[in-house]
């Protein structure tokens, strides 16, 4: 069915057609659970603590407002991820921001965190009807400057908490000036270190224990990787999603060079799956590793899976594949548990 209304879809402007196909599956998610979600296999995944009916995970980035949780949620995944979010919201980058590298089935977007702020994202999420392990997102407001980074994360962290299974720190954006900086091994050493004392705490109030992941970006050196490892392993962080979007343009036309922002999707795949492979050289089974970048065929889900990644997320594959890919990454989720991967 997706293969019929593709064309359309992409004979209009990139964020508009992002925005429509967000509106129709929130309208859609009765007619698509059943033909969706209620298909998909159960693949039960013990991850950071937390109990999935599968590994395959919607990817941050599709969703930063948590507008289209149960829309979402009808397609099959295991779990949720929303955001970014930000303390404050914020307008983002000017348009436009977001282009199909449709040739090589990937995605370039320079988004800056777009989004109504984390108080509005938390009540979106308090009226959602779905129940299952939900991500947030948190990332620091574009024009706060370095110094005050840590104060956005924490007052990010400290709302979203009451509602969040598990909060993603991302520190691989590309589209904020400056957030990069802070994989650096001095720079994440202060932001994790706040932010871990200040999940305890919080995690202390409520009863109940949430997880911290990180998300780091594809570009990392072995020197920026070890320090990212080295920091995680000593804060003792629940899990890094691997990886953001790219930088690279390896493998883009030549047209896209000049265009500022990540690329996501099929140029991604490989270099994704190579850092990977490299975190689980480092951390073996002691930090679970999620696998995100260029998955759109059960063939990808089976190659992240075998570089190490114990769970996965998709985004871009979504654009072109539509909402069928879900279905076929748990299926191949599936084959790998039974092979005993």
């Amino acid at each position: 069915m997706y293969s019929l209304i593709r064309p359309a879809l992409f004979s209009l402007d990139a964020e508009k057609s992002h925005d429509f196909t967000l509106a129709a599956l929130d309208r859609s998610a009765p007619l698509l659970r059943p033909m969706y979600g209620d298909r998909a296999p159960d693949v039960p995944t013990r991850i950071m603590g937390l109990d999935l009916p599968n590994p395959v995970g919607l990817a941050a980035g599709l969703d930063k407002t948590g507008a289209h949780i149960d829309g979402l949620s009808a397609l099959g995944f295991g779990f949720l991820e929303i955001g970014t979010v930000t303390p404050l919201a914020q307008a983002g980058n000017d348009k436009p921001r977001l282009f199909r590298l449709t040739d090589e089935r990937g995605i370039l977007n320079r988004f800056g965190f777009n989004n109504e702020g984390a108080d509005a994202l938390v009540a979106r999420v308090r009226k959602a009807r779905y129940s299952g392990v939900l991500g947030i997102n948190i990332g620091k407001n574009k024009h706060t400057p370095a110094e005050h980074a840590v104060a956005d994360y924490v007052a990010a962290l400290t709302c979203v908490h009451p509602v969040a299974s598990y909060v993603t720190i991302n520190i691989s954006s590309p589209n904020t000036q400056g957030l990069r900086d802070l994989q650096g091994r001095d720079s994440l050493d202060g932001l994790l270190a706040m932010l871990v004392e200040t999940r305890d705490q919080l995690d202390y109030d409520s009863g109940r224990r949430t997880p911290l992941a990180v998300k780091i970006a594809p570009d990392l050196d072995a020197a920026g990787l070890d320090a990212v490892v080295d920091r995680v392993r000593y804060y003792g962080i629940d899990a890094v999603i691997a990886t953001n979007t790219t930088i690279s343009r390896d493998g883009v036309a030549l047209r896209w060079h000049k265009e500022m922002g990540g690329v996501s999707g099929a140029p991604l795949r490989a270099r994704s799956t190579a850092i990977i492979r490299k975190l689980y050289a480092r951390l073996g089974d002691d930090i679970p590793i999620i696998g995100v970048g260029g998955i759109a065929s059960a063939r990808d889900v089976q190659e992240k899976m075998a570089a190490g990644a114990r769970a996965v997320q998709l985004y871009s594959g979504l654009i072109y594949r539509g909402p069928g890919l879900v279905r076929e990454c748990v299926q191949a989720a599936a084959k790998v548990a039974q092979a005993g991967g």
